[in-house]
């Protein structure tokens, strides 16, 4: 393949002729990512974590994870917005990221044509982690921004390639980090910062040859300096910062959530705030929820059936506690109202219990039923919410009766409550 000569189009040399591919450009876009990526994969983990898969089928949609399941922890409920930061995070940072990864890729691009394709076999194993780390982020970066839109186009759970995805993703980001850090930090070293964003237009030269062959061979002459396209990849990554942050941030900059469909416009009163899913979406009549809805807690020794009067004459206590969704929406606390779930637990005689399994009107499928941690049921906040800021609750908010958990993911909060099975 050494004397076969390459194939026409992006393999051959003098395809790309941009005069601003080069280490040095190629490692500013690289050492952003090299800061950006890891508290993103972090982030993603905590996230998992707090769905507590450990509980059962239920709360996992990753089988078989094995040992990429040593992490795992009890999700606690201190502080109560816990998770509106992490997954607000994970979200907003991936999605400013995203102009940072395309500029990188561009820099890059006549690697992945160059010619002969696999020259030994330590080469033939860095061009499989360049094939994985550029893959990898791909199928992380749309199957996320996807998931924000809730547009499930891709086959199978979200859950499950997201998941594993990352674990690919990073492993091969370590392997990528391993190889080109060195040349990183003397490209970077090669040029002064401060320098090469003063140069203008006419003084842009093309860097020196470097050995991975970034640098046109032909460069035509430049129409943009490199102050241009970091500025301009900066501009695009501020853009969408700010029209992504202000959904999990709130107050003013909640208008500015451009790229947070769902529920944008939520009405005003005492429910007027974001939900994912209405109750005609999931399937739910008023009929299933008027006056026959009944609540049944079991535990130890028979089932208690319980009215909503009944409910609303229980002891009631009040928690503010936000919604945050894995989408990296969340909204303002809201003020609930109800009895705690760990009062529930006493009267199914298991004062102690170790998890509840909660179940929904709704019919089967993803998340219609999801267990609960013990320090979940003993939080003085975690109630079964009968009523928010001041009113009963709306039937898109989960009337008769929802439960609500401090930093519990918003789809674990269940709405529509039927059932609840406290265990030891």
């Amino acid at each position: 393949m050494r004397r076969t000569p390459p194939p026409p189009g992006p393999f051959r040399p003098g395809f790309w002729r941009s005069p601003l591919r080069g280490p040095w450009l190629t490692s500013v876009f690289g050492l952003v990512l090299l800061a950006g990526l890891p508290l993103i994969f972090v982030t993603g983990l905590l996230s998992y974590a707090a769905y507590n898969p450990g509980l059962g089928p239920l709360n996992d949609q990753t089988p078989d994870k094995g040992i990429l399941g040593f992490y795992l922890f009890d999700w606690p409920t201190h502080p109560y917005w816990l998770y509106r930061l992490t997954q607000g995070v994970h979200v907003t940072l991936g999605v400013a990221l995203v102009p940072v990864l395309l500029a990188k890729l561009w820099s890059v691009i006549p690697r992945l044509f160059a010619w002969p394709p696999v020259r030994s076999v330590a080469h033939g194993l860095e061009r499989l982690s360049l094939l994985l780390l550029v893959g990898g982020a791909g199928l992380e970066f749309v199957t996320g921004i996807l998931n924000i839109q809730l547009l499930y186009v891709f086959p199978g759970s979200f859950y499950t390639l997201h998941f594993y995805g990352a674990w690919v993703f990073i492993a091969a980001l370590a392997v990528h980090v391993a190889l080109k850090l060195g040349r990183m930090t003397r490209a970077l070293r090669s040029r002064a910062p401060a320098a090469e964003l003063r140069t203008g237009l006419a003084a842009t030269r093309p860097e020196p040859p470097d050995p991975d062959h970034l640098v046109a061979a032909a460069p035509r002459p430049p129409s943009m300096t490199r102050r241009g396209a970091v500025g301009m990849v900066g501009a695009g990554s501020l853009l969408l910062l700010v029209v992504t942050a202000g959904q999990s941030i709130g107050g003013r900059l909640r208008a500015s959530a451009l790229l947070a469909p769902h529920g944008r416009d939520p009405g005003s009163g005492p429910d007027g705030f974001q939900i994912n899913k209405t109750a005609a979406a999931v399937g739910i009549t008023r009929a299933q929820l008027g006056p026959g809805w009944r609540l049944e807690v079991r535990g130890h020794g028979p089932s208690l059936i319980l009215t909503r009067a009944q409910l609303l004459a229980l002891p009631q206590h009040a928690a503010a506690l936000p919604i945050a969704c894995v989408e990296g929406w969340s909204t303002a606390d809201q003020h609930w109202s109800g009895p705690r779930l760990t009062d529930l637990a006493a009267l199914a005689g298991l004062p102690h219990s170790g998890s509840v399994l909660v179940e929904s009107v709704q019919p089967p499928g993803p998340y219609s039923s999801v267990v609960l941690r013990g320090n979940q049921i003993h939080d003085h906040r975690a109630l079964l919410a009968l009523r928010v800021n001041g009113a009963d609750l709306s039937i898109d908010h989960g009337f008769p009766a929802r439960v609500i958990v401090p930093a519990n993911p918003g789809v674990n909060n269940t709405k529509w409550v039927r059932r609840l099975t406290f265990r030891t």
